[in-house]
This record gives C-alpha cells, structure tokens and sequence, in this order.
C-alpha cells in the first residue's frame, strides 16, 4: 500500500522521536531550567491547508503523532502545555516521563555551573555570571542579540515529502533550546516559521536559532518565494538573506522544495548545513551539504 506524504512526514519525525535525534529531538534532551523535557511538533497538509501542531507538551513521546491527531480530529491549530498532553491521554497516548539519566544529568552540570548559559537579559543578578530568580533591571536595556547555537543544538528535524498524487506535506519535531526558560516555545510548531506547505508551489522547513527565525516566518517566505518563480535554492537564501539583515550572527537553515521534486536549501553562521534527499533517482538516501553565510563582522 502507498502511503500519503503526511503519512511519510509523520513516519520520518517519529524515528527521529524514538532514536532522539542528535538529542535534539524527543525525549531525554534539551532540559529546560528545572530539568524537565517538553515536545513541539508541527504537521501540515499542502493540499487542503489543514494543519495541527503541539507546543510545550511534557510526558508524551510521540509529538508528531499527537499533532497529527490535532490536525485530523479538531477544528484547532495548535494545542499547548498540560492540555496538550491530556488531548493526547485522551486519545490513547501512554503518559510516561521524558526525563533520562543523561538529560538529568545534562541539568545537573549547567546548574552547578552557575546556568550558564541561560536566555535571560536585562536582568538582576546578571545572568551571564548567576543563576536566578531573576528581577528586572529597568535601567538596562541591552540589544537583542542571537542565540548560542551550533551543530548539536539547532533543535528541530523538518521533513517535506510530495506523494505519488503530488500532495505535499511538511513537518517537524523537537524537544526545543536546551536549558530554556520553562513554557518557552520555538520556532518549530510555529507554522510558516518551523515549516510551511502549498500544494501549488511547494515546501520549506527551518532549523536554527528557533526564538530569532519565528519573528521572520523564514518557511512562508521560501514557499512564497517559489511562488513568484524562484527555485528552492535561492527561495531559501532569500529566507536567510532577511533574516541576516536584521541578525546577521544568528545561525540558521532553510530547507525548501516545489512542486516538481527540485531541491535547495540555504544556511547562516554554520560552516555547512547538510539534508538529505530520496527520490526515484536516488535509491537510498543521499546526504547534501550546502555551504553556510557568515557574519562580515
């Protein structure tokens, strides 16, 4: 039996739930401050526009599973936080804790290490040398200013798959920024920022520094831009170029292909970004690497 692009793209994210992807995605990675693991997932369906996502979800291991259930089973978009997690009780998900040995660990070695680093600013005590609680400081108003994020904690797998009827569909999953402030979200379930599909153009999908690339919906950008006639490649860069523009140290990756099976991708502040590519004229899958922009600075 043939299966549907969205069967593909949940397929695909749920392996990466189940391996724990570069620890990046489902559970035992990416505690945040008080040690606990939390799931974002986005599905969406480039034929009709349906969509469903979870954000800030604890306790459940199969994100993209439970985001697809929003999508097929409610008129919502997106469910968050604890009523995430008992949407997906109620449909027969088994609650169980995401936390292991090495991430609680991982918890322990940033707190004794006085959480550094952290995401707060503009904050008393200084949170570049102290771990909180934090009161703020209203007489200092720093610049907004990129994420650390590398290799090992762009925090999201994005997949986009074009069935044998020429539906398209895109997806991701993660556990999110390690050692965020707790209930914060990424970009990842956001749609048109983690990910974006139209079955009459096509689809992107982006990783990186998740709080920066939401404020530019990088994913919607790259599909629109197909829409006036790029092709992936430079509909991708142009999702990076603006978002360069304004953080020009941020780190980031988009991922985009249309309607017809052609594939680019673009990246900023990593030596190289790779993806990988199966289709009929690869009969296993093949990995690209595509070299990243950097700062002038």
């Amino acid at each position: 039996m043939t299966g549907t692009a969205i069967d593909a793209v949940v397929a695909g994210c749920t392996v990466c739930e189940q391996e724990q992807c570069d620890g990046t995605v489902g559970y035992g990675g990416s505690p945040d401050e008080n040690g606990e693991t939390s799931l974002d997932a986005l599905i969406i369906d480039g034929s009709t526009m349906n969509m469903g996502a979870v954000g800030h979800m604890k306790r459940i291991k199969s994100a993209s599973k439970v985001a697809r259930l929003v999508m097929e089973n409610t008129k919502h978009t997106f469910l968050v936080g604890e009523e995430a997690t008992q949407f997906a009780i109620e449909l027969g998900f088994k609650e169980t804790n995401l936390s292991t040995i090495d991430s609680l660990n991982l918890w322990k070695q940033w707190k004794s290490n006085n959480c550094q680093p952290n995401f707060w600013t503009n904050v008393n005590p200084d949170p570049k040398k102290y771990c909180g609680p934090y009161k703020p400081n209203f007489l200092k108003h720093s610049k907004p200013e990129p994420n650390l994020v590398d290799s090992k904690n762009h925090d999201t797998i994005g997949i986009i798959a074009i069935d044998y009827e020429g539906n398209i569909a895109a997806g991701t999953s993660t556990n999110g920024a390690k050692f965020k402030i707790p209930g914060r979200v990424g970009d990842s379930p956001i749609p048109g920022s983690g990910a974006y599909a139209m079955n009459n153009f096509g689809a992107a999908a982006a990783t990186g520094d998740g709080d920066i690339l939401m404020r530019f919906l990088p994913s919607f950008h790259a599909v629109h831009a197909m829409k006036y006639g790029h092709m992936p490649t430079e509909a991708a860069q142009l999702a990076i170029d603006t978002i360069a523009n304004y953080y020009p140290d941020f780190s980031g990756a988009v991922i985009a292909v249309n309607k017809y099976g052609n594939y680019g991708a673009a990246c900023h502040g990593f030596d190289r970004f790779p993806y990988s590519i199966a289709n009929l004229e690869h009969n296993n899958v093949s990995i690209f690497y595509t070299t990243c922009t950097k700062s002038n600075s």
